[in-house]
């Protein structure tokens, strides 16, 4: 496989996501029309109704990425079936959040060979913060924002993060039972990409790869325990096998 992937195509596939991340970035925060927050006659490959917005950032990823591989996007599936390599690609994780001015919203991009993923960037539209793992190198980070400084993470986890939480209130039971503190933004592939964090980061729904595929291979060194339902990954141990219980009952 490492005769296939060459030091320019690695080092131009990265500079391709960073350039589209900050196209997209750019486009949100300076170009943005009131009608790009209207829903589209379409309706995406995952089963969501698509806006206007996520066609336009559909877009620009596959202008800068469709030279590298096949995309296979959440808004139109999968475009071609003849090349080496599969992108896989959420043009605007948390559109609802996004249409409804809540600042939790990003973009997620897996590149996979063989379905093995290669490499994962999940970028964070608010803060302008793209964070990747590419080709086993370790974890960067990309600032859009020049003046921001660089991020700091607390060692005292205070809270952990319950996405679609809303569709299984006995878990938030156990959960509140157990003393256990959590939040549910709304945005999976942000949620599980900053799973350092937190306490814990659980996602319960039917499983779908444009929401975990970037973030579970920039975490892959944590623990992860995943079914067609259910997706955890912490960090800690002892609080990983807490919450795996709980879901397991």
């Amino acid at each position: 496989m490492e005769a296939l992937i060459t030091d320019l195509y690695k080092n131009s596939f990265i500079k391709a996501v960073i350039l589209a991340n900050k196209e997209i970035f750019t486009y949100i925060n300076h170009e943005l029309k009131q009608e790009d927050l209207n829903y589209s006659k379409k309706i995406g490959y995952g089963g969501d109704k698509t806006l206007n917005i996520d066609l336009i950032a559909e877009n620009i990823f596959i202008k800068y990425l469709e030279v590298f591989g096949n995309i296979y996007s959440e808004e139109c599936g999968r475009l071609s079936n003849d090349k080496k390599f599969d992108i896989i690609i959420d043009p605007l994780d948390g559109s609802d959040n996004f249409s409804s001015n809540l600042p939790y919203y990003g973009t997620s991009v897996a590149l996979l060979y063989k379905k093995k993923t290669l490499a994962g960037f999940v970028c964070n539209l608010v803060n302008g913060v793209l964070t990747y793992k590419a080709f086993e190198n370790d974890v960067k980070f990309e600032y859009f924002l020049k003046s921001r400084n660089s991020l700091l993470s607390s060692i005292d986890k205070k809270i952990g993060i319950f996405e679609r939480a809303y569709a299984y209130p006995q878990i938030c039971t156990k959960l509140r039972h157990e003393n256990i503190k959590f939040r549910s933004p709304g945005a999976v592939a942000l949620s599980l990409c900053d799973a350092k964090n937190y306490d814990f980061v659980l996602f319960a729904a039917n499983i779908r790869e444009f929401d975990i595929l970037a973030s579970l291979y920039i975490c892959n060194d944590l623990f992860l325990y995943k079914t067609d339902k259910f997706v955890l990954i912490a960090q800690n141990k002892q609080i990983f096998n807490q919450i795996k219980e709980i879901i397991k009952q």
